[in-house]
């Protein structure tokens, strides 16, 4: 399918190929902090919001922000999402998601559960996984505070962030940590490879490109070996005993293709997945409900996949 026709305005306003290539990572998280959420639109209303410091195993303090979607009434348990921001690992912030954290309590219903995972190339593998880790901890053991059922707890993110929710399963269920009730991966980035279709078709010019997509792996694993499954899920060798899970990938989004694959896989080992493939979109269009507002069928179809398995 073409792309959504806001979306494609969108792109052809965007800055050269080469200024981003130009661009320092430190510069584009810096310049991301303004523009992606001039992008998401007004500002959704909750029915709260709670900044609270949870510990990492090393001991620093992880700035975690929770959000009880709108019409929420305090004891009345619900599933909890700890969702991992997306931004190649190197950007986003609280700030910045703030906005769609909103829009994705107030649409699945959750409890959503954010953290600010310290940022790659500063901290990179596994500082930022172990990170989220620490807050699926948290969030199961102080669940009953939260108003979160921790029989419904569920992991996600969105690109890197479905990189970090992916990892973080594969790490809790080898190390018999808090059972998740499910994966919620968005448009995630999951393997290293470039030589798919999906980087050939649009690998340039649809918002996140194959060469920036590779600096961000660069920053990431630093000197870390690509093989750890934790890092590069797509490497994982065994998948079977994983959350069921939720992949939406978009259609001209050059990490479709993997997220596709990441599915069947899921698929072959025993686990319960649901993979759609959202038309018209590019990725991150998590940001663009202001600026292409077809771009909501990322939310409403989470919303959709979680009401079949809450």
């Amino acid at each position: 399918m073409s792309l959504d026709p806001d979306i494609a305005r969108f792109l052809a306003a965007l800055p050269p190929p080469s200024a981003v290539a130009e661009a320092s990572l430190l510069d584009l998280r810096a310049a991301s902090e303004t523009a992606l959420p001039a992008l998401q639109g007004p500002l959704e209303d909750v029915a709260a919001v709670r900044d609270v410091l949870v510990a990492a195993t090393d001991g620093h303090a992880i700035g975690v922000r929770v959000y009880w979607p709108a019409g929420h009434r305090l004891g009345h348990a619900r599933p909890g999402l700890v969702f991992a921001h997306g931004g190649g690992w190197f950007q986003g912030s609280l700030a910045v998601y703030d906005n769609p954290c909103r829009a994705l309590a107030n649409a699945s219903g959750c409890v959503v559960i954010a953290m600010a995972y310290r940022l790659a190339p500063e901290h990179p593998f596994p500082v930022p996984l172990e990170d989220v880790y620490a807050v699926l901890d948290w969030s199961h053991r102080t669940a009953a505070a939260l108003d979160v059922d921790p029989s419904r707890l569920l992991v996600g993110g969105d690109s890197a962030g479905g990189n970090l929710a992916a990892g973080v399963a594969l790490q809790a269920r080898d190390r018999g940590g808090p059972p998740i009730h499910h994966q919620l991966l968005l448009y995630p980035a999951l393997d290293t490879a470039v030589d798919t279709d999906s980087h050939r078709r649009y690998g340039e010019g649809h918002f996140l490109t194959t060469a920036l997509m590779q600096r961000c792996w660069e920053a990431y694993v630093g000197a870390h070996s690509l093989a750890s499954p934790y890092a590069v899920p797509a490497r994982a060798q065994d998948l079977t005993g994983l959350p069921a899970a939720s992949i939406l990938v978009c259609d001209h989004d050059p990490l479709r293709d993997e997220g596709e694959h990441y599915a069947r896989r899921l698929q072959l080992a025993g686990v319960p997945v649901r993979c759609e493939r959202l038309p018209g979109m590019v990725h991150a269009c998590l940001h663009l409900l202001g600026a292409a507002p077809a771009s909501r069928i990322l939310l409403d179809r989470s919303a959709a996949l979680l009401a079949e398995v809450m």
